[in-house]
C-alpha cells in the first residue's frame, strides 16, 4: 500500500464530500435513518475503498480481496455510499435506502446484497465475525495474502460481546486482523462517558494484547500511515482508535448526539437535511452550487 501524494488526498477529499452528499440524499428519500456515524465515517470509507483495499468492483466475489466487515450496521448508508461510488451498483440505487423491497436494507443483509461481507445488527458482533475469517484464514494458510478489517463504534464496546472478540483475538495473535474504532464519542442515548464511560479505551484494547495506534479519523495522511504501521506489524492484531467528528461536515449536526439517528418525516427536519445538502454541496459557502 502507498503512501498518499498531495493530489491523491486532494482526490480523496472531494470523492468524500459526493459521498457524504448521498448519504444525505438517501436519508431524504427514505425519511429516516442514521445521520451523525455515515457522515463521520465518510473520510474512512473513502480512505479504504479508493486507496486501501485489495478489491475489485466489477469482480467482487474475487478470492483472493480483503475483507471489510461493518460490526455497527446501522451506519450502513455510508457503506452503502461508497460501494455505490466506487461501481459496485448504480448511485441510483441508493434512493431506495429503507424501501420495501429494497437490496439496501436498514442494517445490512448479505444475502440481499452479496457485495457485503456480512450481515449486521446486534451491536457487538461484528468483531467476532471478523475474528472467525481471520482465523479461518490462518487454517488456510491465507493469513499473509490479505487482511480482515472490522469497522466498529465506541458505544458497541458496552456489549460483552464485543470483549469477547477482542480476547479470542488477542490469545491468537491474529496479525492479519485490522479493527478500526470509530470513537466519536456519541452514541443514541447521549455521550458514551455518560452512558457508560469507556475511557482508559486504548490501555484496555493493550490489555488484551492488541497492538494499539489513535489517529485523527478526518486526516487521509495520518489514518494511510495508521493502516501502514498496523499491516507491519507480525505478533498481534492491531485496532485503530479514529477520533472522529460525529455528523462531520454538516455544521448543525457535528457533535450533537441528537442526530445520531432521526425522523425525516417531519418539516422542519426535511428543511434541516436540506440545508445540510446545500452545506456539503457549496463546501460551507464557498463555492457556488448548481443546484442554487
Amino acid at each position: 500500500m502507498a503512501f498518499l501524494s498531495d493530489t491523491k488526498i486532494k482526490e480523496l477529499e472531494i470523492k468524500a464530500n459526493d459521498i457524504r452528499q448521498s448519504i444525505i440524499e438517501m436519508l431524504l428519500a427514505a425519511g429516516s435513518g442514521h445521520t451523525a456515524g455515515p457522515l463521520g465515517m465518510a473520510d474512512i470509507f473513502t480512505l479504504f475503498y479508493f486507496h486501501i483495499l485489495k478489491h475489485d468492483p466489477k469482480n467482487p466475489d474475487w478470492e483472493e480481496r480483503d475483507r471489510l466487515v461493518l460490526s455497527n450496521g446501522h451506519i450502513c448508508p455510508v457503506l452503502y455510499a461508497t460501494m455505490a461510488h466506487a461501481g459496485y451498483f448504480p448511485l441510483e440505487e441508493l434512493k431506495t435506502l429503507r424501501k420495501f423491497g429494497t437490496r439496501l436494507q436498514g442494517h445490512p443483509h448479505r444475502e440481499y446484497l452479496p457485495y457485503v461481507e456480512n450481515s449486521s445488527g446486534p451491536l457487538g458482533a461484528g468483531l467476532s465475525q471478523a475474528v472467525g475469517m481471520a482465523l479461518a484464514d490462518r487454517m488456510d494458510k491465507k493469513d499473509a495474502d490479505r487482511f480482515i478489517y472490522c469497522f466498529m463504534s465506541d458505544g458497541e464496546h458496552d456489549e460483552g460481546n464485543t470483549w469477547e472478540g477482542v480476547m479470542l483475538a488477542g490469545k491468537n495473535k491474529l496479525r492479519n486482523l485490522i479493527a478500526i474504532v470509530d470513537r466519536n464519542n456519541i452514541q443514541i442515548d447521549g455521550f458514551t462517558e455518560d452512558t457508560m464511560p469507556l475511557e482508559p479505551l486504548v490501555d484496555k484494547w493493550r490489555a488484551f494484547n492488541w497492538h494499539v495506534i489513535e489517529t485523527s479519523g478526518h486526516d487521509f495522511r495520518a489514518l494511510n500511515e495508521a493502516v501502514i504501521e498496523a499491516q507491519a506489524v507480525f505478533e498481534k492484531p492491531t485496532v485503530i482508535i479514529s477520533h472522529n467528528i460525529p455528523g462531520r461536515g454538516v455544521h448543525k449536526f457535528e457533535r450533537d448526539y441528537k442526530w445520531h439517528g432521526y425522523d425525516l418525516n417531519g418539516g422542519k427536519a426535511k428543511e434541516d437535511y436540506a440545508n445540510a445538502l446545500n452545506e456539503l454541496r457549496t463546501l460551507g459557502g464557498k463555492i457556488k452550487s448548481e443546484h442554487q
